[in-house]
């Protein structure tokens, strides 16, 4: 991709034997539809014992359609519900549909899938930095629920201060919303882009970073922190289309 030399987990549908058992032959139904803004909502779902890990996502359609959409799970990996982040899409097939749905209606799903996860042996050592924008927050929030202990610090590329999903999961001072359209914002983050803050905050070299969002923010993203010494191999992004 423009030759950049990272770790960008591209999200398409690969063969492999050790993949965990698809859920697509059971019927998940919904539990809830919680809102967050007018546009963006949390979709809670029967779990059926499906097992993934954190920063791995799901296809989600209605039940008897073949429109599916890929949304990375937003729920921790311990918890007996699966929870997906949804942005509603001006004129999306999908996105409009989920936000219909009541308390036991049906949806289809299909997965886990990705690779956008957290090795083991780095969970216990290593010094994360996460960056997000919008609702690509969805797989940092399953790390913060299911990997306790964890040492991060994730920042979130937002418009206003009220997309700030579920913020309170961040516990610690970890999260650090940057809010680009918003007047006043400092008082409970950053005034301005992810970008300039990154500009501004050079990161330490040893970090784990894990990029999630718009492909524009990721590819200036990966030359702000090559430039500041991040090597290639510690760099890991999924893009959100």
């Amino acid at each position: 991709m423009y030759g950049k030399q990272y770790v960008l987990v591209r999200r398409m549908e690969t063969l492999r034997e050790d993949r965990p058992t698809r859920a697509k032959s059971l019927t998940h139904r919904v539990h809830h539809v919680r809102r967050l803004t007018d546009s963006t909502f949390v979709l809670r779902v029967d779990r059926h014992n499906l097992v993934f890990e954190p920063g791995q996502y799901i296809n989600v359609g209605l039940k008897g359609t073949i429109a599916m959409r890929e949304y990375s799970v937003y729920s921790g990996s311990g918890e007996d519900f699966l929870e997906i982040l949804v942005k509603e899409v001006e004129g999306g097939l999908v996105s409009k549909a989920l936000a219909r749905l009541k308390e036991g209606d049906p949806v289809a799903l299909d997965g886990p899938f990705g690779f956008f996860t957290i090795d083991a042996e780095e969970r216990e050592r290593g010094k994360f930095l996460f960056v997000a924008t919008g609702t690509g927050i969805s797989p940092f929030h399953c790390f913060a629920k299911s990997l306790p202990g964890l040492d991060y610090r994730l920042l979130h590329g937002v418009r206003t201060s009220g997309e700030q999903y579920d913020q309170a999961v961040f516990e610690g001072g970890r999260y650090l919303p940057c809010v680009s359209r918003e007047q006043g914002a400092a008082a409970s983050g950053y005034s301005g882009r992810v970008t300039t803050y990154l500009k501004e905050h050079p990161v330490d070299g040893a970090s784990l970073c894990y990029l999630c969002g718009n492909c524009d923010m990721i590819y200036e993203v990966f030359d702000i922190l090559r430039s500041q010494g991040v090597p290639a191999n510690h760099l890991f992004a999924e893009v959100y289309f």
